[in-house]
C-alpha cells in the first residue's frame, strides 16, 4: 500500500449558502462528530441552505467531512476523550466561528445532558432532546418506571435498582428463572449477565455491579424476566417543541452480535399489526407526558407470543435512521434541525404517516468477516454501488484511512424495494458490487445472512448469529 497524500480541504464560497425557500432555521450549525454522521448532518444542512463547521480530530485531518463543511476545526489528537468527548474544546469551536446551534449526531456525547447543559449556558441550540430528558431516559430503570406508569408493556421485573442478593433473589422466584441483571445506566451489553438459577444470582450480581461500576462510573444494577428467543423491535419518534409527537413506525434489528446492531430493516416482518398500533398510542401518550422533543428511538423486546416489552430510550438519531427515511419518504436529519429552531411537527411532516414499501441497512464494517477482528487501514479501491432503491451513506473514500481510535463502520448501505423480496434482492445484488480494498469488511458477512433460508422467512430472533454464523 502506498501513502497517497490527500489535499487540504477547501472550503466552499458563502454563496452556496442559499436556502432554496429563503429561509435558513439558524445562521450556522457546528456538528460535533465524525465520519458518515458528520456527513449526513452536513448534507441535511446544505438542503437547508445553512453553513456548517466540522470538528476534527488529528486522525480525521483529510477525512471528507472536514472538506465538505463550510469551515473546520480540529479540536484535538486522536484518542476521543481528548477530542470528540471533550466538551470545553467543542464549546470553544462553536464560539470562535459563531455558530447557533450544535447537531451531536450518534455516539459520543449526544447522549450526554451535561453537555445539553453546556450548550444551552452558552448560548447555542443543542439539536436533540433536553438534557431534563436525556438524564431521564438515560437511567434506564428511571425510563422504564415511566413507562410503566403510562401503560407501555414492560418485562416484569425489579422496581427499581437492586440493593442487595437477597433482594434479587426473592425477586427472582417471584418472576421466575431465567432472569437478567442489567446496568441501570448501561448499553452495549455490559453490565448484564442472565441467570439460570438462584445459587448463580449473587456472583453474577456482583460481576454485574462491577462491570457497570467500571463501565458507567454508576454500580446500579436493576433485575428483569429474561426472554430466551426475542427479536428487537424499535420504534423511531419525532417531537416538536410544542407537544407533539408522531410515531415514524418500527424497525427490526434483531440481527446482531454482541448485542451491536448488523442488519435492520423497516416494516419488521414480525410484528402484528394490532400490537404495533397499540404501543404505539401508548409510546405516543408517555412521550407527551414527558415533554419529550426532537429525534429518538424507543426500543423493545418481543417474545415468542408476539407482544412487546419496552428496554430503553435512545434519545438521539440512531445509525439506522435510513430504513425509516426510505419507506416514509421523510429526512430524519432535517426534521432535527427544523424541530430544534421552533417548527411544527404539522408542518414538517404529513400525518398521519405513511410507510411504503420495504428497506433493509447493512452495516458495512471493517473487520474481518470470520474472526471480527478490527481491519483499520487505507482504502485502496472503492466502488459503491448503485441503482434505483439503492442508498450508500459512507465517509470512505479511495486513499482514505479507517483510524484504528474509533468505530470501524465504513459505510451503511441501504436498499428500498416494494416488498421484503425486492429488497433482499436489490440488497444482494449491491453487496455484490460494492469493492473495498486494502481492508477487510463486512459484505461477505452479510451476504452469508441474506441467503441464509431463515433470514428470507423472516424467522429470526437476536441469537441469529450464533446459531448460523458463527
Amino acid at each position: 500500500m502506498t501513502d497517497t497524500k490527500i489535499p487540504e480541504p477547501k472550503l466552499f464560497p458563502s454563496s452556496r449558502k442559499i436556502a432554496v425557500d429563503g429561509s435558513v432555521p439558524f445562521r450556522k450549525i457546528l456538528i460535533a462528530n465524525r465520519g458518515e454522521i458528520a456527513l449526513r448532518v452536513i448534507s441535511a444542512c446544505r438542503d437547508l441552505g445553512i453553513p456548517t463547521v466540522a470538528v476534527y480530530s488529528e486522525a480525521d485531518r483529510y477525512s471528507l467531512p472536514v472538506r465538505f463543511a463550510d469551515e473546520a476545526v480540529c479540536i484535538g489528537p486522536a484518542k476521543s476523550a481528548r477530542s470528540y468527548l471533550d466538551i470545553p474544546s467543542i464549546i470553544s469551536a462553536a464560539e470562535i466561528t459563531n455558530v447557533d446551534a450544535i447537531h451531536p449526531g450518534y455516539g459520543f456525547l449526544s447522549e450526554n445532558a451535561r453537555f445539553a447543559e453546556v450548550c444551552k449556558e452558552s448560548g447555542i441550540k443543542f439539536i436533540g432532546p433536553t438534557a431534563h430528558v436525556i438524564r431521564e431516559m438515560g437511567v434506564k430503570e428511571r425510563a422504564r418506571a415511566i413507562m410503566r406508569d403510562y401503560g407501555v408493556p414492560i418485562l416484569p421485573g425489579s422496581a427499581g435498582v437492586l440493593s442487595s442478593p437477597e433482594e434479587a433473589i426473592e425477586l427472582a422466584k417471584e418472576i421466575g428463572y431465567p432472569v437478567i441483571l442489567k446496568a441501570s445506566a448501561g448499553g452495549g451489553g455490559r453490565g448484564m449477565r442472565v441467570v439460570n438459577k438462584p445459587e448463580e444470582l449473587p456472583g453474577l450480581l456482583a460481576q454485574a455491579q462491577s462491570e457497570a461500576g467500571a463501565a458507567f462510573s454508576s454500580a446500579d444494577v436493576y433485575l428483569e424476566k429474561f426472554v430466551t428467543k426475542p427479536r428487537h423491535i424499535e420504534f423511531q419518534i419525532l417531537a416538536d417543541e410544542h407537544g407533539e409527537v408522531e410515531i415514524l413506525g418500527e424497525r427490526e434489528c434483531s440481527i446482531q452480535r454482541r448485542h451491536q446492531k448488523l442488519l435492520e430493516e423497516s416494516p419488521s416482518p414480525a410484528l402484528r399489526p394490532d400490537v404495533r398500533q397499540r404501543v404505539m398510542a401508548k409510546l405516543r401518550e408517555a412521550l407527551k407526558a414527558i415533554g419529550y422533543t426532537n429525534a429518538g428511538t424507543v426500543e423493545f423486546l418481543m417474545d415468542d407470543t408476539g407482544d412487546l416489552y419496552f428496554i430503553e430510550v435512545n434519545a438521539r438519531i440512531q445509525v439506522e435512521h435510513p430504513v425509516t427515511e426510505m419507506v416514509t419518504g421523510i429526512d430524519l436529519v432535517k426534521s432535527q434541525i427544523r424541530i430544534a429552531a421552533g417548527e411544527r411537527l404539522d408542518d414538517l411532516i404529513t400525518r398521519p404517516v405513511q410507510s411504503t414499501g420495504h428497506a433493509i441497512e447493512c452495516r458495512i464494517n471493517a473487520e474481518n468477516p470470520e474472526t471480527f477482528a478490527p481491519s483499520p487501514g487505507r482504502i485502496t479501491a472503492l466502488n459503491l454501488p448503485g441503482g434505483i432503491g439503492v442508498r450508500v451513506d459512507t465517509h470512505a473514500f479511495t486513499d482514505g484511512v479507517i483510524p484504528p481510535y474509533y468505530d470501524s463502520l465504513v459505510a451503511k448501505l441501504i436498499c428500498h424495494g416494494a416488498t421484503r423480496t425486492e429488497a433482499i434482492q436489490r440488497m444482494r445484488r449491491a453487496l455484490s458490487m460494492f469493492v473495498v480494498e486494502g481492508i477487510y469488511t463486512s459484505i461477505p458477512l452479510h451476504l452469508k445472512i441474506l441467503s441464509n433460508p431463515d433470514f428470507v422467512a423472516g424467522n429470526f430472533d437476536t441469537h441469529f448469529i450464533q446459531k448460523h454464523i458463527l
